[in-house]
């Protein structure tokens, strides 16, 4: 019985990707992309920044004609940033609405699920926003590929920058999503600190709360207990705010640093007076850079999503889908779901406008390792300079 399922599921799967190839050979000119994101719930902000920088460049696309004479449409479904929820919407867009590629997902937890149904079905998930090693195996798995770089880049990073600033190990906690998400971020940070020479990197105070909550008392205490100098957060933006609008009652002087997922402008909105001075690594160029991709996405932004907010969450989905159609102008007029992953990785040498060059290879599935670190100054994010912060 379980191989007559093996036999169904990859005739299904041939099934999936004839029909792909049949719609844009019969002139049907629209090729289904899937996204399955958090849409309600206290980290919704994400999956909407995603959803509108994916469908502002989408759209941008097919007023120019579209891809190979192909215009392209995002099917998009909530999973409430919930595993549970996250499966079947896999599911239903890869055997039901055929799509020829998964787009800009978020979260590590649902992208636990995920992955495996990507691979199994052997349709590509690209561009997920998140930074966890789940979708960054050596050998990468042939049907993820990432655009941003990884949690244990951004935490990595905020190691050094601490220690350039003069804070010593020892005066460094964490607080942390109790799942995958909060697990990769913490063991970047743990596998810096062991890097620069510090063995006792896991007796640190570490904080957690639980992930759609913002129950963060317990893990405020265990932080307090230890009255750090820097706090390493990787959690949503709704959690993490009302933790460091509590924790800067009793510890006004220290430096909260947040990973990219928190949701800058969200955070920022929700944090209000108390945001100043908060630190948040990035994996997309900050507004105040003046590169060309920036620019690019205001002005896309302003004509296909008017009212929408300049956004680093927004930003990644644009640059994630400008990628992908590079991508997908290679795979040609009938793209199947194999010759996209070929021709993803046939990316080399591509300039989008971030600074530098960026491609892709059978052993090499993440577009960008470049963090940006920003801060938070009169209720706006600029560019960081970590040695700046020193006493």
């Amino acid at each position: 019985m379980a191989k007559r399922r093996t036999l169904v599921g990859q005739a299904g799967l041939a099934t999936g990707c004839l029909v792909v190839m049949a719609a844009v050979a019969a002139g049907a000119a629209e090729i289904p992309i899937g996204m399955s994101t958090v849409l309600s719930g206290p980290a919704q902000a994400l999956g909407e920044g995603m959803k509108t920088g994916v469908e502002t460049y989408f759209k941008k696309v097919n007023a120019a004609g579209g891809v190979n004479g192909n215009t392209l449409r995002l099917v998009v479904y909530d999973d409430g940033y919930e595993p549970d929820r996250c499966a079947p919407n896999m599911h239903r867009l890869i055997d039901e609405d055929k799509v020829l590629a998964v787009i800009g997902n978020v979260g590590t937890p649902t992208a636990i699920v995920a992955v495996p149904i990507a691979n199994e079905k052997k349709t590509l998930l690209f561009g997920a926003f998140t930074g966890a090693g789940v979708l960054r195996k050596s050998p990468p798995d042939r049907y993820v590929i990432n655009f941003r770089a990884s949690y244990e880049e951004e935490t990595g990073a905020m190691i050094q920058g601490f220690l350039a600033a003069g804070i010593k190990p020892e005066e460094i906690a964490f607080f942390t999503q109790n799942d995958g998400y909060g697990d990769a971020g913490y063991a970047g940070a743990i596998k810096a600190l062991k890097t620069q020479g510090y063995a006792a990197a896991e007796s640190l105070a570490h904080g957690r709360y639980t992930r759609n909550t913002e129950n963060v008392e317990d893990g405020l205490a265990t932080v307090l207990g230890s009255s750090p100098k820097a706090v390493i957060m990787v959690g949503a933006y709704k959690p993490c705010a009302k933790f460091i609008t509590m924790a800067k009652e009793i510890l006004p002087e220290t430096l909260y640093a947040n990973v990219s997922f928190v949701g800058s402008v969200a955070l920022a909105k929700e944090l209000g007076p108390a945001g100043e001075g908060v630190i948040v690594t990035q994996v997309v160029p900050p507004a105040d850079t003046g590169l060309a991709a920036v620019q690019e996405y205001r002005a896309d932004l302003a004509t296909y999503a008017p009212g929408a907010a300049v956004d680093f969450v927004s930003l990644e989905g644009y640059l994630a889908a400008k990628v992908f159609v590079e991508g997908l102008k290679k795979a040609g007029a009938t793209p199947t779901r194999e010759g996209l992953v070929d021709a993803i990785e046939g990316l080399t040498g591509l300039e989008i406008g971030i600074g530098f060059p960026i491609g892709f290879g059978k052993t090499d599935h993440q577009a960008s390792g470049q963090v940006w670190p920003t801060i938070i100054r009169n209720g706006s994010f600029v560019s960081l300079d970590w040695k700046a912060l020193q006493p």
